[in-house]
């Protein structure tokens, strides 16, 4: 029925992200509030439950994703009209089933859950990759779905049952449960297990999938990129690192340091490759293979600033990133470019659009007005925390490269003359492009001046540790 009525399709969509929007916010605030509401649906085996419970790092990816769906659902209708893109019913479709897997990752009460819930989010999410059809998109998806299901399986499957194994439980519980239970040598060959397993976190050489994603629609290279995807990777990485593992266990043991210069040599590799890109796109998938690293690296420090600022900065570049992609999506609506080379002079035919870019590159860069300042902050004092001048290097290092990839895109938009020869009659998107890519901008430049309310949100993890602001 909604493929012969899209204003119907359409506003079943944005009512079902306005709704969950509204339950989200409902138990941010009773775990704002202290409490941790719970759910537990079946019991599979003893020790072995489909249950649900909401914890602060949960709460806060709950809260982003389903906060980013409302423009993301807007930014789509624009965008899938604008360029008419076919199947769009099938498309809209897809969208809420890949929400809905994210939201079974963030209250995953234990690994069990959060691993059927991660399975569910890679398949609800291929048909999307594969929309339109063809052989690149084809190639796209099935490099997407065999990285994916094959890290998960081979990697993160196996860490599941050994860690079941070694404690008797899948449970979270912060300070973690490995301690006393495996030796130092087990421990770091269990985390990379984990880390590897995650392959939704892009970490190299388990990150070709991201930028070969890029075939899909921009609409779902946002979903990938900032609302679900990526973010439910790192989001495991975190909550792993903290409910598993435990930040004194893996002091003690040191056993993931050697993940943690992983991260360093991913998030510098990944922008010297993003250097090289001329398609818009793939420049900002290698950005993010980047920037998700940030995280990684401060989940593997092993420190409350790792853990806050890996938090914060899921917060930080997912308003930042979906900005970048919302803004190439509406550059190939309007003026029908993909490639930084072809960006001259489109800065004075889409100034909103340009503008909002600056201000999102500046947010990912981690340089003041944005709101990745602080989370960056944080993770650089993690690293200065656990004593590895090698890694903060690395962190400042990537910021001049984020700013070598990103700011030309600007610079050729506004500094550099049309070619000659230009179509004429360029303008901004449509209304429902703009507006959202002019929200999520706007957010940015938010975050840098109130990012207290998201700390706080995280304070449980370490009570009274932190407070930001200027």
């Amino acid at each position: 029925m909604a493929r012969n009525h899209p204003n119907l399709r359409e506003t079943v969509t944005l009512a079902t992200a306005a709704g969950l929007w509204l339950a989200v916010i409902a138990i941010v605030s009773a775990v704002h509030g202290g409490s941790q509401p719970a759910l537990q649906v079946a019991q599979i085996l003893p020790g072995m439950a489909l249950a649900f419970s909401a914890e602060p790092l949960g709460a806060l990816f709950a809260l982003v994703a389903a906060t980013l769906w409302i423009p993301t659902a807007i930014y789509a209708i624009g965008y899938m009209r604008g360029h008419h893109v076919p199947n769009q019913t099938r498309f809209f479709a897809c969208f809420p089933l890949a929400l809905a897997s994210a939201m079974g990752i963030a209250f995953a009460d234990n690994l069990f859950t959060l691993f059927v819930f991660y399975e569910l989010l890679t398949l609800s999410t291929y048909p999307l990759v594969a929309h339109a059809g063809n052989e690149a998109a084809q190639r796209g998806a099935r490099t997407y779905l065999f990285l994916l299901m094959g890290t998960s399986i081979g990697l993160l499957l196996p860490a599941l049952i050994w860690t079941a194994m070694a404690t008797g439980t899948l449970e979270f519980r912060p300070g973690g449960i490995l301690a006393g239970h495996l030796p130092p040598h087990s421990a770091a060959i269990l985390y990379a297990l984990f880390l590897f397993g995650i392959g939704k976190a892009a970490l190299m050489p388990f990150h070709r999938w991201l930028p070969g994603a890029m075939v899909a629609p921009t609409p779902v290279s946002a979903l990938l990129h900032a609302v679900a995807v990526v973010k439910a990777g790192v989001f495991t990485v975190l909550k792993v690192t903290y409910y598993i593992f435990g930040l004194e266990f893996l002091q003690e043991t040191g056993a993931s340091t050697i993940l943690a210069y992983v991260a360093g040599f991913t998030l510098v590799a990944a922008s010297l490759v993003a250097l090289t890109q001329d398609n818009l796109k793939a420049r900002l998938a290698y950005s993010t293979v980047s920037q998700l690293s940030y995280i990684i690296l401060g989940a593997a420090t092993a420190t409350a600033a790792g853990i806050m600022g890996g938090g914060l900065h899921i917060v930080m570049h997912a308003f930042g990133k979906i900005t970048l992609f919302f803004c190439a999506g509406a550059i190939l609506v309007a003026a029908h470019k993909s490639r930084v080379s072809e960006l001259d002079g489109l800065g004075r035919r889409m100034p909103l659009t340009f503008a909002a870019f600056a201000i999102a590159a500046v947010s990912v860069a981690g340089l003041p007005p944005g709101g990745g300042t602080w989370s960056k902050w944080l993770l650089a004092t993690a690293a200065m925390e656990d004593q590895q001048p090698l890694l903060l290097a690395a962190l400042l290092f990537s910021t001049l490269l984020n700013l070598a990839y990103l700011m030309p895109v600007v610079g050729r938009a506004f500094f550099r003359p049309l070619p000659a020869g230009s179509a004429p009659g360029i303008s901004e998107a449509p209304l429902a492009c703009l507006l959202p890519l002019c929200f999520t901008a706007l957010a940015t430049l938010a975050l840098f001046f109130w990012p207290d309310p998201i700390l706080a949100l995280l304070s449980p993890l370490h009570p009274g540790v932190f407070a930001l602001g200027p």
